[in-house]
């Protein structure tokens, strides 16, 4: 398993065709996502590759509550004890392991294949507990502080984290970037959607990754103000 330095302290985790976030600052590691079901092995081993122990891993936080993004939850909570933190919009979903709102998909071919094939509202996730409730505009005392943003559309829960200042953003499922920046799979409100998208690019980050691709490490403002303009 590749662990791969997006910057100092940050490290993206492959799990599966999802993405989670391992940070590394401070005593105490935080997981941002926890991908496809099954994948508890690779968090285990993407921790043990930075020197620590699971116990180590003290905080997973959700930026929403799609399969893709809770669906190694309860086992990686069963490996490591980790405290957990959602949006209140998500946290009956994570409670219950679905059955999920329903999309429309996003505009354009990537899209529209990958909802036909991955988006499946009905089957079931193995439910957990959330700890603690986010909030837009609060900032969590976790690896020196991850800002919250609400950004609905996609999942009316979903949010994004700003940490170090405007250092890296990570955006969840507001856009993909595998084969540059597109639609997410869907939207459960295009509107809104779109209105996160341009929210995005008014963040002006410096580097900002995604669920599903690759993070843009040099040059993120302008290649998502770019793609806001083409939407």
């Amino acid at each position: 398993m590749t662990l791969t330095k997006i910057t100092d302290g940050a490290y993206l985790v492959p799990l599966g065709n999802a993405n989670a976030v391992l940070l590394d600052a401070g005593s105490d590691l935080v997981l941002i996502d926890a991908g496809f079901p099954d994948k508890v092995d690779r968090v285990i081993d993407a921790v043990g590759k930075l020197g620590r122990k699971p116990h180590d891993l003290k905080h997973l936080v959700f930026t929403h509550g799609h399969p893709d993004h809770i669906g190694s939850a309860a086992a990686i909570v069963r490996a490591t004890g980790a405290r957990t933190y959602m949006h209140a919009a998500d946290v009956p979903l994570a409670e219950s392991g679905g059955p999920f709102r329903p999309m429309t998909p996003g505009r354009g071919l990537l899209p529209s294949i990958a909802f036909r094939i991955v988006w499946k509202p009905n089957e079931p996730m193995e439910p957990f507990h959330i700890d603690q409730h986010i909030a837009d505009g609060e900032t969590l005392p976790l690896a020196g502080g991850l800002r919250v943003v609400h950004l609905p559309g996609h999942c009316a829960g979903q949010v994004g984290f700003v940490w170090q200042g405007k250092r890296l953003l990570i955006a969840g499922d507001v856009f993909m970037n595998i084969f540059g920046l597109s639609d997410p799979v869907g939207f459960e409100d295009e509107a809104e959607g779109r209105r996160s998208q341009r929210k995005l690019a008014d963040l002006a980050p410096e580097t900002v990754c995604f669920g599903h691709g690759k993070a843009i490490i040099e040059g993120a403002t302008t290649r998502l103000e770019r793609a806001v303009a083409q939407r």
